[in-house]
Protein backbone atom coordinates (compact mmCIF):
# COMPACT_ATOMS: atom_id res chain seq x y z
CA UNK A 1 0.00 0.00 0.00
CA UNK A 2 1.11 3.28 -0.76
CA UNK A 3 1.99 6.07 1.62
CA UNK A 4 0.10 9.35 0.64
CA UNK A 5 3.06 12.05 -0.08
CA UNK A 6 2.45 14.45 2.97
CA UNK A 7 2.48 11.46 5.09
CA UNK A 8 5.98 10.49 3.57
CA UNK A 9 7.52 13.54 4.51
CA UNK A 10 6.21 13.33 8.14
CA UNK A 11 7.44 9.68 8.17
CA UNK A 12 10.61 10.01 9.83
CA UNK A 13 10.58 13.08 11.75
CA UNK A 14 7.63 11.10 12.94
CA UNK A 15 9.77 8.03 14.27
CA UNK A 16 12.44 10.74 15.65
CA UNK A 17 10.40 12.18 18.04
CA UNK A 18 8.36 8.65 18.89
CA UNK A 19 11.92 7.86 20.00
CA UNK A 20 13.10 10.93 21.35
CA UNK A 21 9.60 10.84 23.30
CA UNK A 22 10.14 7.33 24.64
CA UNK A 23 13.40 8.34 25.72
CA UNK A 24 12.18 11.37 27.99
CA UNK A 25 9.01 9.44 29.28
CA UNK A 26 11.58 6.67 30.56
CA UNK A 27 13.23 9.23 32.54
CA UNK A 28 10.98 10.84 34.05
CA UNK A 29 9.51 7.37 35.15
CA UNK A 30 13.11 6.37 36.46
CA UNK A 31 12.80 9.57 38.45
CA UNK A 32 9.52 8.57 39.90
CA UNK A 33 11.29 5.12 40.53
CA UNK A 34 14.00 6.93 41.85
CA UNK A 35 11.34 9.15 44.12
CA UNK A 36 10.16 5.83 45.69
CA UNK A 37 13.66 4.77 46.90
CA UNK A 38 14.77 7.83 48.34
CA UNK A 39 11.75 8.50 50.20
CA UNK A 40 12.06 4.66 51.85
CA UNK A 41 16.00 5.49 52.46
CA UNK A 42 14.92 8.71 54.58
CA UNK A 43 12.10 7.05 55.99
CA UNK A 44 14.64 4.09 56.96
CA UNK A 45 17.41 6.52 58.20
CA UNK A 46 14.78 8.37 60.57
CA UNK A 47 13.75 5.60 62.36
CA UNK A 48 17.23 3.93 62.91
CA UNK A 49 18.74 6.59 63.97
CA UNK A 50 16.46 7.62 66.91
CA UNK A 51 16.14 3.91 67.79
CA UNK A 52 17.63 3.00 70.78
CA UNK A 53 21.30 1.61 70.44
CA UNK A 54 22.19 -2.17 69.63
CA UNK A 55 25.42 -3.81 70.23
CA UNK A 56 27.28 -3.63 66.94
CA UNK A 57 27.63 -7.16 65.01
CA UNK A 58 30.07 -9.21 66.14
CA UNK A 59 32.64 -10.50 63.75
CA UNK A 60 30.64 -13.73 62.87
CA UNK A 61 28.44 -11.42 61.00
CA UNK A 62 30.20 -8.91 59.56
CA UNK A 63 30.09 -11.13 56.11
CA UNK A 64 26.23 -10.00 56.01
CA UNK A 65 26.46 -6.53 57.11
CA UNK A 66 24.83 -4.56 54.20
CA UNK A 67 23.63 -1.10 53.32
CA UNK A 68 20.13 -2.11 53.14
CA UNK A 69 19.68 -3.64 56.36
CA UNK A 70 22.17 -1.65 58.73
CA UNK A 71 23.45 1.13 57.09
CA UNK A 72 22.55 4.30 59.77
CA UNK A 73 22.13 1.94 62.17
CA UNK A 74 22.16 2.87 65.85
CA UNK A 75 24.87 0.88 67.40
CA UNK A 76 27.47 0.86 70.70
CA UNK A 77 30.43 -1.31 70.90
CA UNK A 78 33.12 -1.31 74.18
CA UNK A 79 36.82 -1.40 74.08
CA UNK A 80 39.59 0.60 74.05
CA UNK A 81 41.07 3.28 71.92
CA UNK A 82 44.27 2.57 69.56
CA UNK A 83 45.51 6.35 69.68
CA UNK A 84 48.42 5.24 68.07
CA UNK A 85 46.61 4.13 65.09
CA UNK A 86 44.76 6.79 63.97
CA UNK A 87 44.07 8.41 61.14
CA UNK A 88 42.80 11.74 59.76
CA UNK A 89 40.62 12.14 57.02
CA UNK A 90 40.11 15.27 55.30
CA UNK A 91 36.45 16.17 55.55
CA UNK A 92 34.52 19.46 54.46
CA UNK A 93 31.55 20.15 56.30
CA UNK A 94 28.75 22.79 56.90
CA UNK A 95 28.54 24.69 59.70
CA UNK A 96 27.27 22.47 63.04
CA UNK A 97 25.06 23.08 65.41
CA UNK A 98 25.17 26.13 68.20
CA UNK A 99 28.24 27.86 66.19
CA UNK A 100 30.10 24.41 66.18
CA UNK A 101 32.69 24.93 63.10
CA UNK A 102 32.78 23.89 59.75
CA UNK A 103 34.32 24.07 56.76
CA UNK A 104 37.30 21.84 55.96
CA UNK A 105 39.19 19.69 58.45
CA UNK A 106 39.57 16.57 59.06
CA UNK A 107 37.46 13.29 60.55
CA UNK A 108 39.36 11.51 63.32
CA UNK A 109 39.14 7.85 62.57
CA UNK A 110 40.84 5.64 65.97
CA UNK A 111 40.73 1.85 66.09
CA UNK A 112 38.56 0.42 68.99
CA UNK A 113 40.23 -2.70 70.22
CA UNK A 114 36.94 -5.01 71.68
CA UNK A 115 37.44 -7.64 74.62
CA UNK A 116 38.09 -10.04 72.29
CA UNK A 117 40.58 -8.72 69.88
CA UNK A 118 38.64 -7.44 67.19
CA UNK A 119 38.75 -4.06 65.98
CA UNK A 120 36.34 -1.66 64.86
CA UNK A 121 37.17 1.64 63.83
CA UNK A 122 34.87 4.66 65.02
CA UNK A 123 34.81 7.97 63.49
CA UNK A 124 34.83 10.24 66.62
CA UNK A 125 34.26 13.53 65.13
CA UNK A 126 35.50 16.51 63.59
CA UNK A 127 38.41 18.40 64.05
CA UNK A 128 39.65 21.86 62.33
CA UNK A 129 42.94 21.85 60.81
CA UNK A 130 44.70 23.93 63.97
CA UNK A 131 43.82 20.21 65.91
CA UNK A 132 44.63 17.64 63.68
CA UNK A 133 48.00 16.90 65.29
CA UNK A 134 47.10 14.76 68.51
CA UNK A 135 49.20 16.23 70.22
CA UNK A 136 46.85 19.73 69.74
CA UNK A 137 43.81 17.57 71.86
CA UNK A 138 45.97 15.04 74.21
CA UNK A 139 42.58 15.50 76.42
CA UNK A 140 40.74 13.59 74.03
CA UNK A 141 42.59 10.72 73.84
CA UNK A 142 41.39 8.80 76.40
CA UNK A 143 42.81 5.41 77.91
CA UNK A 144 41.27 2.48 79.59
CA UNK A 145 37.54 0.62 78.21
CA UNK A 146 35.17 3.01 76.62
CA UNK A 147 31.82 2.60 75.16
CA UNK A 148 30.79 4.40 72.21
CA UNK A 149 27.58 4.74 70.55
CA UNK A 150 26.63 6.25 67.16
CA UNK A 151 25.79 5.05 63.32
CA UNK A 152 27.02 2.48 61.56
CA UNK A 153 28.57 3.17 58.42
CA UNK A 154 30.06 1.33 55.32
CA UNK A 155 32.88 2.28 53.37
CA UNK A 156 32.66 5.48 51.39
CA UNK A 157 32.75 5.25 47.04
CA UNK A 158 35.65 8.19 46.08
CA UNK A 159 34.40 10.46 43.68
CA UNK A 160 35.17 11.02 40.78
CA UNK A 161 37.58 14.26 41.48
CA UNK A 162 38.34 12.99 44.61
CA UNK A 163 41.94 12.25 45.25
CA UNK A 164 43.22 8.72 46.46
CA UNK A 165 44.39 8.09 49.75
CA UNK A 166 48.20 8.24 50.17
CA UNK A 167 48.99 6.25 53.58
CA UNK A 168 52.55 6.70 52.83
CA UNK A 169 52.48 10.48 53.60
CA UNK A 170 49.49 10.09 56.05
CA UNK A 171 46.91 11.85 53.41
CA UNK A 172 43.28 10.32 53.48
CA UNK A 173 40.45 11.68 51.46
CA UNK A 174 38.05 8.53 51.47
CA UNK A 175 37.01 6.12 54.49
CA UNK A 176 37.90 2.67 53.46
CA UNK A 177 38.42 0.52 55.90
CA UNK A 178 40.29 -2.31 54.37
CA UNK A 179 43.04 0.13 53.52
CA UNK A 180 43.16 1.77 57.12
CA UNK A 181 43.47 -1.62 58.34
CA UNK A 182 46.74 -2.49 56.08
CA UNK A 183 47.98 0.50 56.29
CA UNK A 184 48.09 0.66 59.97
CA UNK A 185 48.85 -3.18 60.91
CA UNK A 186 45.42 -4.02 62.17
CA UNK A 187 44.03 -7.50 61.95
CA UNK A 188 40.02 -8.67 62.55
CA UNK A 189 38.93 -5.14 61.40
CA UNK A 190 35.18 -4.62 61.00
CA UNK A 191 34.55 -3.70 57.17
CA UNK A 192 32.05 -0.54 58.85
CA UNK A 193 32.97 2.05 60.96
CA UNK A 194 31.51 3.95 63.77
CA UNK A 195 30.30 7.60 63.78
CA UNK A 196 30.34 8.75 67.10
CA UNK A 197 27.45 10.35 68.54
CA UNK A 198 27.31 13.98 70.10
CA UNK A 199 28.69 12.87 73.61
CA UNK A 200 30.86 15.83 74.50
CA UNK A 201 35.00 13.95 74.13
CA UNK A 202 37.41 15.93 77.02
CA UNK A 203 39.35 19.05 76.06
CA UNK A 204 36.43 19.26 73.49
CA UNK A 205 37.53 17.52 70.55
CA UNK A 206 37.35 15.71 68.21
CA UNK A 207 33.63 17.08 67.41
CA UNK A 208 31.18 13.91 67.47
CA UNK A 209 27.73 13.50 66.20
CA UNK A 210 28.33 15.42 62.96
CA UNK A 211 27.36 12.95 60.33
CA UNK A 212 25.31 13.54 57.96
CA UNK A 213 22.18 12.53 57.64
CA UNK A 214 19.60 14.86 55.35
CA UNK A 215 19.51 14.13 51.58
CA UNK A 216 19.12 15.59 48.75
CA UNK A 217 15.54 14.84 47.07
CA UNK A 218 14.72 16.99 44.23
CA UNK A 219 13.56 13.47 42.29
CA UNK A 220 9.95 14.60 41.44
CA UNK A 221 11.37 17.92 40.14
CA UNK A 222 13.93 16.03 37.69
CA UNK A 223 10.49 13.39 36.72
CA UNK A 224 8.26 16.54 35.98
CA UNK A 225 11.28 18.71 33.80
CA UNK A 226 11.62 14.80 31.63
CA UNK A 227 7.76 14.89 31.48
CA UNK A 228 7.36 19.04 30.71
CA UNK A 229 10.53 18.15 27.79
CA UNK A 230 8.48 15.29 26.53
CA UNK A 231 4.84 17.27 26.19
CA UNK A 232 6.94 20.34 24.64
CA UNK A 233 8.28 17.83 22.07
CA UNK A 234 5.28 15.87 21.27
CA UNK A 235 3.39 20.18 20.96
CA UNK A 236 6.53 20.75 18.74
CA UNK A 237 5.88 17.78 16.44
CA UNK A 238 2.40 18.33 16.42
CA UNK A 239 2.84 22.02 15.60
CA UNK A 240 4.92 20.92 12.90
CA UNK A 241 2.94 18.45 10.76
CA UNK A 242 0.49 20.54 10.72
CA UNK A 243 2.47 23.38 9.27
CA UNK A 244 3.57 20.77 7.07
CA UNK A 245 0.67 19.49 6.07
CA UNK A 246 -0.95 22.89 5.37
CA UNK A 247 2.00 23.37 3.03
CA UNK A 248 0.87 20.64 0.65
CA UNK A 249 -2.38 21.14 1.06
Amino acid sequence: MKVAAPARTLLWPGIVTGICLCILLGLGVWQLERLAWKQDLIAKVEARIHAPAEPAPDEAAWASVDFGRDEYRHVRATGRFLHDREVQIYALIDEGVNGAPGGPGYWVVTPLELADGAVILVNRGFVSPAFRDPATRSAGQVDGVVTVSGLLRLPEEPGMFQPGNDPAKGQWFVRDPMAIAHAKELLRVAPFFIDADGAPNPGGWPLGGRTRITFPNRHLEYALTWFGLAATLAGVFVAFAIGRLRRRN
